[in-house]
């Protein structure tokens, strides 16, 4: 799914890994790969993203960078990825506990099998996570 690179798109995936695996039939998955969708956008829009506008500036016209979210199943797992154009990789970092950012990857390690990062050699990168299907192990 092609999205833009704004602040609701976080929400947009939600609605989006809802409809699907509603359509896979896995509803006992929804709310953990809705976090985790969330959380692999959020960087992704955090990194490639719109800064800061000036006063008055629409914000669509021609300013957000696009960002790929793509869900795949198989048997025994949920594969998440998130393509930005960033070639920066994603660093996780221990926030203190009056911080609201920074928990994001230490979530996705906690609740998928396994993550990482692959960097394109035409430029961006994709943040992947592996989230196991109930039952299978």
């Amino acid at each position: 799914m092609l999205m833009p690179a704004l602040p609701h798109t976080a929400g947009r995936a939600r609605q989006y890994v809802r409809w699907l695996l509603a359509a896979w039939e896995l509803p006992s998955m929804v709310d953990t790969v809705e976090l985790l969708a969330s959380e692999l956008v959020t960087n992704a829009i955090n990194a490639t993203g719109l800064r800061q506008m000036p006063e008055g500036t629409n914000p669509l016209v021609g300013k957000a960078q696009p960002i790929y979210l793509c869900l795949s199943v198989r048997p025994e797992a949920v594969l998440i990825e998130v393509w930005d154009s960033s070639s920066t990789p994603p660093l996780q970092r221990a926030a203190t506990d009056d911080e609201e950012n920074g928990r994001g990857l230490v979530l996705v390690q906690a609740l998928s099998k396994e993550w990482g990062c692959v960097l394109l050699p035409t430029g961006g990168k994709i943040v992947w996570c592996e989230c196991l299907v109930e039952g299978s192990a």
